[in-house]
C-alpha cells in the first residue's frame, strides 16, 4: 500500500464497503417518511412546502425537528422529493406514489417489505446457509412465510395490501397498453386473484367477457361480484374452474418446479384447446431477457433474491419457463416484454 495508486484503490474499496453497509439507509427513510405522512403533508399542501411548514405538520417531537431536514436531503437524492428552491419541497412522480390516497400507491409495498418480521430472514442468511431449513424465513421465524401470515395477521393484511397495490399498478399498464390479449375471449379465470383488482379491470374493460376470481375461501370471503364478475373458492393445487382463458399473475414464483408443474396442468385441464382460442396467459418476470433499462434488471435480481429467502424459489429465465410448459403438457407459448421487469407470457394447451 506504499504507492499512491495503492492508496486510491484501498480508498475506492473502503468507499464501497462503507457504502454497501449504509445502502438500508434509502430504505429505512423511505419507510419512516412515509409513517410520517411526509409525502401525504406536502401533497395536501398543494405546492412546494416549506422545510418549516412541513415539520410543524408532522406527528413528531418538537425536538427531532432538525433532523427532518437529513432526512429530506437522503430522499431527495434518491428522487423522491425535489427540491426547486432553498428549504422548499415538492413531490416527484415517484414521490406522488407515496401519498395514501393514491390508487396505484406503493406505499404497502414498501411498509410490508420492510417490516421487521420481513427483513428479519435476511438477518439469518448466513445461519440458514448451516442448516437444513427449507428457506431463510423459515429459519428466522420457526414456520413458512404463508402459516406465519395466517397466524400474524398484521403482517398478512400488509401483504394483502401489497399485493393489491401493485395489482392496481400492473392492471392500469395492462388494460391499457396489452388488452388485445383479452380481446375474442368468453370467460377468464384468475387463478389466485385475491379481492380481484385485476379481474374487476378486466370485466370492466370487456363487458361481454366473463370473469372468475379463483382463491382460496378466506381470502375471497365477503367479495361480492359483480354482472359479469364471480367468485369462486378453491385450492388451485387440486382444480381450476373451466374457462377460455386462464391467468396467473405472479403466482408461480412463490413455488417450485414441482409445485409449478401442478399448478400448470390443471390450468391445461381447465381450457380448450388451442383451437378453440384457449390459452394460459402468466405475468411474471423473464429473467435474462434482454431488458435494456437498468432499473428493471435490477428490479429482478432483487425480487429474485427475495423469493429464494422468503420461499427457496426463484425467477425464472425464459429456457426455465419453457421446460415447465412442456412437462406440464403444453406445447408452445409466446413472451411480450411489456411490463417493466415483467413480462406477459401467453401459453398454449
Amino acid at each position: 500500500m506504499a504507492t499512491s495508486e495503492n492508496s486510491a484503490e484501498l480508498m475506492r474499496a473502503h468507499n464501497l464497503i462503507w457504502n454497501q453497509t449504509f445502502n438500508i439507509k434509502n430504505s429505512a427513510c423511505l419507510k419512516c417518511a412515509i409513517q410520517l405522512g411526509i409525502p401525504d403533508v406536502i401533497h395536501k399542501h398543494g405546492k412546494p412546502i416549506a422545510l418549516s411548514d412541513l415539520t410543524s405538520a408532522l406527528p413528531i417531537n418538537p425536538s427531532k425537528a432538525p433532523y427532518i431536514k437529513r432526512l429530506m436531503q437522503i430522499l431527495k437524492d434518491a428522487g423522491f422529493f425535489a427540491q426547486e428552491k432553498e428549504g422548499y419541497y415538492a413531490l416527484t412522480f415517484a414521490g406522488r406514489l407515496l401519498v395514501e390516497n393514491e390508487p396505484m400507491n406503493g406505499r404497502e409495498f414498501v411498509l410490508m417489505n420492510l417490516d421487521a418480521a420481513m427483513m428479519k430472514p435476511w438477518i439469518v442468511l448466513s445461519e440458514w446457509f448451516q442448516n437444513d431449513d427449507h428457506a431463510a424465513f423459515d429459519t428466522a421465524h420457526g414456520k413458512n412465510f404463508w402459516d406465519y401470515n395466517a397466524d400474524e395477521p398484521k403482517v398478512g393484511k400488509l401483504f394483502n395490501e401489497a399485493m393489491a397495490s401493485d395489482s392496481q399498478m400492473v392492471t392500469t399498464v395492462l388494460t391499457k397498453e396489452c388488452g388485445y390479449v383479452f380481446e375474442g375471449l368468453t370467460s377468464l379465470v384468475d387463478v389466485g386473484g385475491g379481492t380481484g383488482t385485476v379481474a374487476r379491470s378486466i370485466a370492466k374493460m370487456f363487458p361481454n367477457l366473463k370473469c372468475a376470481v379463483f382463491d382460496l375461501p378466506h381470502v375471497i370471503a365477503n367479495q361480492e361480484g359483480t354482472q359479469n364478475l364471480d367468485f369462486v373458492a378453491g385450492d388451485m393445487f387440486e382444480k381450476v374452474p373451466p374457462a377460455n382463458a386462464v391467468l396467473l399473475k405472479w403466482i408461480l414464483h412463490d413455488w417450485g418446479d414441482e409445485e409449478c408443474i401442478k399448478i400448470l396442468k390443471n390450468c391445461k385441464k381447465a381450457i380448450p384447446g388451442r383451437d378453440e382460442g384457449g390459452k394460459l396467459i402468466i405475468i411474471e418476470m423473464v429473467m435474462e431477457s434482454q431488458i435494456e433499462d437498468e432499473d428493471s434488471v435490477e428490479e429482478q435480481i432483487c425480487s429474485d433474491l427475495q423469493m429464494f429467502v422468503l420461499f427457496r424459489t426463484k425467477e425464472r429465465t425464459e429456457k426455465e419457463w419453457a421446460t415447465l410448459f412442456w412437462n406440464a403438457g403444453f406445447s408452445d407459448y409466446k413472451v411480450f416484454p411489456v411490463l417493466g421487469a415483467r413480462s406477459i407470457i401467453e401459453v398454449y394447451p
